[in-house]
């Protein structure tokens, strides 16, 4: 009997896949898969966590994203003509985000303090490519693009997932985050926030530029 009920046993540790065993033993279902958002598709954190964010004196890798219009946007273009301030909102997590409102709004009523400083300032917008576009041109509305100002989309977040960005948890898309790139591709300045506030300000931003500006 001991024998038999030994024998039992090995075959149903040969036929339980390790990752399902506790569950059978413990008489449960299938664990279902993290989701992470309503709408977004789902990201294996595996992916999302090959890449960390930039840091102050890292170098940041050159991106193409895409404005509405369909022109493409590339990083190290962008910095030939001089430093980058790079503005990474929520997206459309489901909803427009109203703190990125504001701080879009706050940025573009300092554009001339940026366009003195020859600086470029790169909007980007993330979320599940279906309707991306349709949400952010809803988010942009009818405001104007200064000289020197540019939105673009991210659609399922490969920019984001690029930047190590990518925020796992449901209805999110990205961390928000603030960077400053020298035309060397150096960033100067950089602020994530793991909340949907604490975000980076122009005053924050603009003298780091200027200093960038005395060091050219």
């Amino acid at each position: 009997m001991l024998h038999q009920i030994l024998a039992a046993a090995m075959v149903l540790s040969i036929l339980c896949a390790p990752v399902f065993c506790s569950a059978v033993l413990a008489g449960e279902g299938a664990v279902p898969a993290p989701a992470f958002g309503p709408e977004s598709p789902q990201t294996p954190p595996s992916l999302a966590k090959k890449s960390l964010p930039p840091r102050d004196g890292d170098k940041a890798s050159d991106f193409t994203l895409k404005t509405l219009d369909g022109n493409p946007v590339q990083l190290s273009k962008q910095l030939a003509n001089g430093p980058v301030v790079l503005v990474v909102l929520r997206g459309w997590p489901g909803y427009q985000c109203p703190i990125c409102m504001r701080q879009v709004g706050e940025f573009l009523a300092q554009a001339k303090q940026f366009q003195a400083l020859h600086a470029r300032v790169i909007f980007v917008y993330p979320g599940p490519a279906d309707r991306l576009e349709d949400h952010a041109r809803e988010f942009w509305g009818d405001k104007i693009l200064p000289e020197g100002f540019t939105f673009v989309i991210d659609p399922d977040y490969q920019f984001t997932l690029a930047y190590g960005l990518r925020w796992l948890a449901p209805r999110e898309t990205a961390y928000p985050a603030t960077f400053v790139i020298d035309q060397k591709s150096i960033v100067r300045f950089a602020k994530v926030s793991k909340t949907h506030g604490d975000r980076a300000s122009s005053s924050e931003v603009l003298p780091v530029i200027e200093k960038i500006e005395e060091t050219r």
